[in-house]
């Protein structure tokens, strides 16, 4: 396939309909006999995705994208650039290259980085990106993780690891012990070498399931983009005892909100208060790491209920990890109350620990979407269920 693509009359094609529909190009497919539009249309498909998932694969005009689902499971540019930073040493083995979207971005900073894919498909595909990228220090193996750590010669200084999260049938899998390579497995191996190994694991995992089963993290990452969070990331460091500590990072155009905690604070006592002059909405990383208590006390917030998950203060925090509002008032779910408070008969609803939801709320009370009103149906403190009226601060 690499070489057909790679032909001038073919390239020629993609880019001259680079930014069509790859859906109508593919049903033209008789008007284009020597094109290989199967092929053809799922180029531009995933270039079109690239541009804003790895702008960086994306402004090479001759990067070959692999078929299937390998680009929707890779990192993107944002997070692959996010552990590239972490990730420090002379030498990388990546156990699951896939793509190489992580691969690349770890040979940007490391001198030696092994790679290792068991797909053989992928690897002239991937040898191609590599010499347009103009990469040199990346050695790629086509080979299972265990065979190739079961005869390794010259042990790395790092390991990354990402399981695949689909079976051969591609069915998602949830438990760490079914994703493939098992981790359970080979962390053993791999903790005998003395090597610190960094682990990208689903977003939907249980965060204390996998501190559960997997011995020594020292740090957990959960890592969102624009708020929307993208993976888990686990540092193990050999005979590592202590607590880990959770990073929450949410990766924006403005810059990355962290916060960094640990969970022996969320057993810690915090203010409760009913609303004050300003809301606090943490980030997504912040809500899938549990850092509940946590950001009441960095951020010195009062929280509206224990299971609400809003916060409030006197005095508007600055640089707060998540959304700020202005409280401009407080009152119940009633379509004649809430009425002065939205003029164009529109809001933004957000239900946080409400007997409602948002779907019940806009149906009970013919609430549009949008607007620059922001509803927080919410129950608060002292048990009584209430809608905050608010602005975007």
């Amino acid at each position: 396939m690499t070489e057909a693509l790679l032909t001038p009359a073919i390239q020629q094609f993609i880019q001259e309909h680079r930014d069509d529909d790859p859906a109508q190009l593919a049903l033209q497919a008789r008007k284009y006999p020597d094109i290989p539009m199967q092929w053809v249309a799922h180029q531009i498909k995933c270039y079109q995705k690239a541009k804003s998932k790895i702008p960086a694969f994306a402004e090479k005009s001759i990067i070959i994208y692999p078929p299937g689902i390998s680009l929707e499971q890779s990192s993107s540019e944002a997070t692959a650039q996010y552990k590239a930073r972490l990730i420090q040493g002379n030498s990388v083995t990546d156990l699951t290259a896939g793509f190489g979207i992580d691969t690349y971005y770890l040979s940007q900073h490391i001198e030696t980085v092994i790679a290792l894919e068991r797909n053989p498909d992928l690897i002239p595909i991937v040898n191609h990106n590599w010499d347009v990228l103009g990469v040199k220090n990346i050695t790629y193996h086509q080979t299972e993780a265990e065979t190739y750590l079961s005869t390794e010669e010259n042990p790395t200084d790092l390991y990354f690891i990402d399981p695949a999260r689909r079976d051969d049938v591609n069915h998602k899998l949830h438990l760490i012990e079914d994703c493939q390579p098992n981790l359970l497995h080979i962390l053993p191996a791999l903790m005998e070498r003395k090597a610190e190994v960094w682990i990208k694991l689903s977003p939907l995992l249980d965060i204390h399931q996998a501190l559960e089963k997997i011995a020594h993290v020292a740090e957990v990452h959960v890592v969102s983009v624009q708020n929307e969070c993208k993976e888990l990331l686990l540092r193990v460091i050999p005979n590592h005892s202590t607590e880990p500590i959770i990073h929450a990072v949410n990766l924006t155009k403005q810059g990355d909100e962290i916060l960094k905690f640990c969970y022996s604070e969320e057993s810690d006592e915090i203010n409760y208060n009913l609303p004050l002059h300003y809301l606090y909405e943490p980030n997504a990383s912040i809500m899938k790491a549990g850092g509940f208590k946590a950001v009441a006390k960095k951020y010195a917030l009062s929280k509206l209920h224990r299971n609400s998950h809003l916060y409030t203060s006197d005095e508007l925090v600055p640089n707060f990890p998540g959304r700020s509002f202005k409280i401009e008032a407080l009152t119940v779910l009633n379509k004649k109350k809430l009425k002065p408070y939205l003029p164009a008969n529109k809001a933004n609803i957000t239900v946080r620990n409400y007997p409602n939801t948002i779907q019940e709320i806009r149906k009970k009370t013919s609430i549009k979407d949008g607007g620059s009103v922001y509803l927080f149906a919410t129950t608060l403190m002292d048990g009584s269920p209430k809608v905050l009226v608010c602005s975007r601060v």
